[in-house]
């Protein structure tokens, strides 16, 4: 990831740290889990886990609970301090060894870890052959990699509506305030994330789409919605214009008991490290 992309994520989450967990953590699966506790949910039989890109450290704290919990060994780096403070905050995670550095330059032994996770993180990275290679390194062979990747709206519902309303903004503002471009366009198929990580030594990974309903009351949904990186740099009063004319199409699609109908799907990836 260019410096630029960096310093944008660094200022960005020093002045919105858990920003991507209040977005996310009250979504639900049809089977009721979050995307969370779905990622928690793949590394089942790890216990030296590293968390990449792990924010305040919900997930971690998720990996932390219980009895395998806490026999874990667990670890977590970011780009931001901000969010490394509150992870640190959070029971059970106290003890983890948390870092911040990039992903890109991973600073652990090799082998190190049986298991890593990362929730809506990965997407965001470029470089993105020196991250698989880096992850190769840490995980000891047989060891799972398992990842969130954002997977766009779901149809139909808030979350379409947001992005129908705030594309053209954010293709009408200056250079000044627009937000940097993210990640590699690679990692959004099945066959491009092969393609970036099977050459690090990762056997073919699992591909699946989840829905995660998002729906609630009109207050949560615009903290899920207004979480975007593209807003952040955008002039107050254009944000001020965006939210009240989301929240008055919004509020017209309100369910009878006053929840907002919201959804997106996203993508759980599973890839294990093979033996050579």
């Amino acid at each position: 990831m260019t410096t630029v992309q960096e310093d944008f994520l660094r200022t960005f989450h020093a002045a919105h740290p858990a920003v991507t967990v209040r977005a996310m953590a009250h979504g639900r699966a049809e089977d009721g889990r979050s995307s969370y506790e779905i990622l928690r949910d793949r590394v089942p039989a790890c216990g030296r886990v590293l968390d990449l890109g792990c924010g305040d450290g919900l997930l971690l704290e998720l990996l932390a609970e219980g009895e395998a919990g806490a026999r874990r060994t667990l670890a977590g780096i970011d780009l931001s301090a901000e969010e490394l403070t509150l992870a640190r905050r959070r029971p059970g995670v106290s003890g983890a060894d948390l870092r911040v550095c990039r992903a890109q330059q991973l600073p652990f032994q090799d082998g190190w870890f049986d298991g890593c996770v990362s929730h809506m993180a990965l997407m965001l990275m470029s470089d993105v052959e020196q991250v698989a290679a880096e992850l190769a390194r840490v995980l000891e062979p047989g060891g799972t990699l398992a990842v969130v990747l954002g997977g766009g709206a779901a149809g139909g519902e808030a979350y379409e509506r947001f992005l129908q309303l705030a594309k053209p903004l954010f293709q009408a503002a200056p250079a000044e305030q627009r937000s940097p471009s993210f990640g590699d366009r690679r990692l959004r198929t099945h066959e491009g994330f092969d393609e970036v990580f099977r050459p690090a030594g990762f056997e073919p990974a699992k591909w699946e789409t989840v829905r995660i309903d998002l729906s609630g009351p009109l207050e949560q949904i615009w903290r899920t919605v207004g979480g975007f990186y593209d807003l952040g740099p955008l002039d107050a009063a254009v944000m001020a214009e965006l939210r009240a004319r989301f929240e008055a199409e919004a509020a017209a699609t309100a369910l009878p008991d006053g929840r907002i109908p919201c959804a997106m799907n996203v993508r759980l990836v599973t890839a294990v490290r093979g033996a050579s």
